[in-house]
């Protein structure tokens, strides 16, 4: 009899070992709804989408793999003008910063920190990238596009569970499929290219709309269906984060809006009512019906440098005793180091990218 209790103890050990080790804890994606800035932003206050996988990393800027323990993970979005690519993947950190440790990040900079930092970045991992990536100014793009975002403008992240089987099909179609570009600011836009990524996990959810956006995808409509179809999946498990403008290079972005808001809410009013008033009209009831959805809410939190923990994910391992060696970064609200304490050059962090 004891020898029969001994062995049913140990069965169900057995037993419950192989549920806990079969159970694997989901990872986390993130729509990054991106606010317009300087003279393109007044003109197209849409702003732009990119989108950020917590276990996708850039092996280069255009093929992707599965991240190692302690990588954080990379942005992939549409851009125009980088050599003939549709996409683009660029780690976390130098995507939103330009920079690879949370402590190199400046406080606050000037337009000569953010050359600095973005030449030396891009003399580390993108030299070799494409044949003809120029840096790009107000009017075409290029590879500035790619690093320190958040000293342009302020960024919302829309966070939301993936599957391991939902990151490693996006993987496999995105190495194997053609990435070249087609890109169109109609129909073929940064924020289309988030709507087709999203579908792979919410199928049939990200559709174009004729009110509020002419049948236009923009980014502001993307993130209103992911909020739409979290409230109604709750498994989702949606959470909004800020990650805010890097004071003194720009002057600070403003609101994603809609094409009816844009419209509506800017100097491309005024001809609109003067030619078609009663098209006027109709754009200003449908923006007061449609166009003025609330998208963050009111308590959301925001996330400097050194605190990006709740979006990559890290903090969740660094309390699992089975990652015991991971340490999540710390856990601080403001960025202390000044941009005169950036010195030298900071080290590398992913492999460089042979030639194209």
């Amino acid at each position: 009899m004891r020898l029969m209790r001994q062995f049913r103890i140990s069965a169900f050990a057995l037993i419950g070992l192989a549920v806990f080790c079969g159970v694997r804890a989901p990872a986390q994606a993130a729509l990054l709804m991106e606010e317009p800035y300087g003279f393109f932003g007044a003109m197209n206050p849409t702003g732009h989408n990119a989108i950020y996988f917590e276990r996708i990393c850039a092996e280069t800027p255009v093929k992707l793999r599965r991240c190692s323990p302690g990588e954080m993970g990379a942005v992939i979005a549409r851009y125009q003008g980088i050599d003939g690519y549709d996409w683009v993947a660029i780690p976390l950190l130098p995507y939103l910063y330009a920079v690879e440790q949370p402590a190199d990040v400046p406080a606050h900079v000037d337009r000569a920190t953010v050359l600095r930092l973005r030449n030396y970045y891009h003399e580390t991992h993108l030299e070799n990238f494409g044949r003809h990536v120029e840096p790009g100014d107000f009017i075409h793009g290029g590879w500035t596009q790619l690093v320190g975002v958040a000293y342009e403008r302020r960024i919302y992240a829309f966070r939301f569970n993936t599957t391991e089987e939902q990151d490693d099909a996006l993987i496999a179609r995105m190495n194997e499929g053609p990435n070249r570009s087609d890109f169109n600011l109609l129909f073929e836009n940064c924020a289309d290219f988030a709507r087709v990524i999203l579908n792979s996990y919410f199928p049939n959810t990200f559709k174009r709309s004729i009110f509020p956006d002419a049948g236009m995808t923009t980014p502001k409509q993307i993130a209103y269906k992911l909020v739409k179809y979290s409230r109604k999946h709750p498994q989702t498990q949606l959470e909004v984060f800020e990650i805010p403008q890097i004071p003194g290079y720009r002057r600070l972005s403003h609101a994603n809006k809609s094409i009816d808001e844009s419209f509506v809410t800017t100097v491309y009013a005024i001809p609109i009512a003067v030619l078609n008033p009663y098209l006027a009209g109709g754009l200003f009831v449908d923006y007061l019906v449609r166009g003025r959805c609330h998208l963050i809410p009111k308590n959301h939190e925001i996330l400097g440098p050194e605190k990006l923990a709740p979006l990559t994910g890290e903090r969740e391992q660094a309390e699992n005793p089975a990652n015991g060696g991971v340490q999540a970064p710390a856990q601080v609200g403001d960025v202390t180091a000044e941009s005169d304490a950036i010195q030298g050059a900071p080290p590398t962090a992913f492999k460089e990218i042979k030639d194209m």
